[in-house]
């Protein structure tokens, strides 16, 4: 195994814990949650900070969404197909949001540097890593959708677009108190039917 394999695998066995126990995480647990000894952490990383930067590096990487949307059968209805993507996009999102808030929560604001050679994430907290990233979802969502083309009024392209901006909308803090966010298959019957009863019949 490679130091790169190695880190991969230390990263991984991290990822649960550090949503659980934030920078409060030790590497001792990180080590047995791994099956390895402790000192073999410190052969792949300099020290914990570098271990739970990486668990932010790899949980705001698309790579895993982008798996999980790119498994989708295209021969499932169009409907079903988005509910798959949605529960994808919404579970990434949420695995993100755990993870940065428990580590923001118990202290730890990472951003050291990097290491030579080691990739950066696809959709660190840059614009343009931002924009390549939104980029990537927006076509893999569009892969999805490209077997209806001739039924839509839009490029697959425009409507990914649109799903995903309804979907990071209904993930957002709610307008109002009483607000109750679209459920998927409600914001996925806005996206491809509109909310007129018959469309066409609203002046």
């Amino acid at each position: 195994m490679n130091v790169e394999q190695r880190r991969a695998m230390i990263v991984a066995a991290a990822l649960p814990l550090v949503a659980e126990y934030g920078a409060a995480v030790t590497t001792g647990q990180i080590a047995r949650a791994a099956g390895i000894g402790e000192a073999t952490i410190f052969r792949a990383f300099k020290d914990k900070s570098e271990v739970l930067d990486a668990c932010v590096a790899e949980a705001l990487g698309t790579d895993h969404v982008l798996r999980e949307l790119g498994s989708i059968s295209l021969d499932e209805p169009l409907a079903v197909r988005l509910a798959e993507a949605a529960e994808a996009v919404r579970a990434h999102l949420e695995r993100l949001g755990t993870l940065v808030g428990a580590l923001h929560a118990s202290g730890h604001r990472g951003g050291g540097p990097a290491r030579p050679g080691d990739r950066p994430p696809p959709d660190s907290r840059t614009p343009d890593g931002r924009t390549q990233s939104l980029a990537a979802l927006r076509d893999s969502v569009a892969e999805l959708i490209e077997p209806d083309r001739d039924a839509l009024r839009l490029s697959p392209e425009k409507v990914a677009a649109a799903f995903l901006g309804l979907l990071f909308a209904r993930l957002r803090t709610p307008i109002a108190e009483d607000d109750v966010p679209l459920s998927p298959e409600e914001l996925i019957a806005v996206l491809l039917h509109g909310t007129l009863t018959h469309p066409g019949s609203a002046r």
